[in-house]
């Protein structure tokens, strides 16, 4: 008989936090899930919001407490979920950010060419399945929406989802910023499933916008504010010029797993074919990551030695938004000063000179829809309501073109 283990997190947003099956004892102490303690949730935002330390582990958690409460309520309005149901979907949304690289979506853009974090963590899910003896079978068939009862991948990946209301929660808890809060305890308490699918009760409808314009603010305000966009776009660069010099031959420091992806081509074969390449990164995480640009503002390249001093010392690129496309001529310009001032020359002034976009659509009409139910019985999209918010602004898709330089 497996001993029964039962563990208390108290956690700075919801207060306690019960884990109660062996199961999901043994998930949370897992190697790979315990690596999300080492990284940030919100990458380089602590920048600008100093409080900004958590991490993707705090938010899992987070994640998970709400599931719990989720399902509790759903329970409780008489919808039949097993305990086999339960469990699983419970482990769905521990896992939902297992495949996450150091800073977030960082490492993505250069040191691994075109594999998601999706695509990784599909990956870790599988092998963790088959160290656990095949105990993820149905809470990978939720994850993946093979299951019959749509709801509950719905409360793992929908426009609602319990992962959506924890980072939205949690990050207006540790940046400040109030703007994102929403009223999480009563979305979740006017939760209901009709036709086998999430809905909202009638009820429901105001904390549901509210929840959308929360989100919309907090993307303008705090994941796309033109400071943390410099600084995470300064972080891409850093990599990309290590990742180029190091597959001329060019010596950098690096702990051995940041060596590995610097120093060969990866792709999505590797990480099909190579078990190897699944173990090393799961060794990566923000240290490797920070350790390693500390180290490189010695080095002799000037390229890269220039981007890490000004990282490391927060001396970051100016960024300017705008509504339209910037043209070649505010870039060549802004190079020639870089060139006058730094001596940079030719293609390595793109590492110094960038332009690139930032958009959002706060609620997809496109997408898993948020329908409420009505008393009578009838559904209704949130954005097709009479007077309804999202319907008039938030359902419209915003983009902003930015441009970093140097501040000169």
């Amino acid at each position: 008989m497996t001993e029964r283990k039962r563990k208390i997190i108290n956690d700075p947003v919801y207060g306690f936090i019960t884990i109660d099956h062996p199961l999901i004892f043994n998930l949370i102490s897992h190697p790979y899930y315990q690596r999300l303690r080492r990284i940030h949730q919100m990458a380089l935002a602590h920048l600008v919001y100093p409080g900004a330390m958590h991490t993707r582990f705090h938010h899992s958690m987070g994640a998970y407490h709400l599931m719990c409460w989720a399902l509790s309520e759903l329970q409780g309005k008489g919808v039949h979920i097993t305990r086999e149901e339960e469990l699983a979907a419970k482990m769905a949304i521990l896992l939902h950010d297992i495949g996450h690289g150091p800073y977030s979506h960082a490492l993505e853009t250069d040191i691994i060419e075109g594999v998601s974090h999706e695509a990784i963590g599909s990956w870790l899910m599988e092998d963790l399945n088959q160290q656990l003896k095949g105990a993820l079978g149905l809470t990978l068939d939720i994850i993946n929406d093979r299951y019959h009862k749509k709801f509950l991948h719905q409360l793992v990946s929908s426009q609602l989802d319990v992962d959506r209301m924890d980072y939205l929660n949690r990050d207006s808890f540790f940046t400040g910023v109030s703007e994102g809060v929403i009223g999480y305890d009563r979305i979740i308490k006017m939760l209901t499933v009709h036709n086998g699918e999430l809905m909202v009760e009638e009820k429901g409808i105001y904390s549901i916008e509210k929840f959308i314009v929360a989100r919309r603010l907090m993307y303008w305000q705090v994941y796309l504010h033109k400071t943390v966009l410099s600084a995470e776009n300064m972080l891409v660069k850093i990599l990309c010029r290590a990742k180029e010099l190091a597959l001329k031959g060019v010596e950098l420091f690096a702990t051995p797993a940041l060596q590995y992806f610097l120093y060969h081509t990866i792709t999505a074969d590797n990480f099909e074919r190579e078990p190897a390449c699944l173990q090393q990164f799961c060794l990566l995480d923000d240290y490797d990551i920070m350790g390693a640009v500390k180290v490189w503002t010695q080095h002799e390249d000037k390229v890269l030695s220039l981007l890490c001093k000004w990282l490391i010392n927060r001396n970051l690129f100016k960024c300017i938004l705008s509504n339209e496309a910037f043209d070649e001529t505010a870039v060549s310009l802004l190079q020639q000063q870089v060139r006058q001032q730094w001596g940079i020359e030719g293609r390595e002034l793109d590492y110094f000179v960038f332009t690139g976009t930032a958009s959002l659509r706060a609620y997809n009409v496109a997408d898993e829809k948020i329908n409420i139910l009505f008393k009578d019985g009838t559904v209704k999209d949130i954005s097709s309501i009479d007077n309804a918010l999202v319907s008039h602004t938030l359902a419209i898709p915003v983009k902003k073109f930015y441009i970093c330089h140097p501040k000169i």
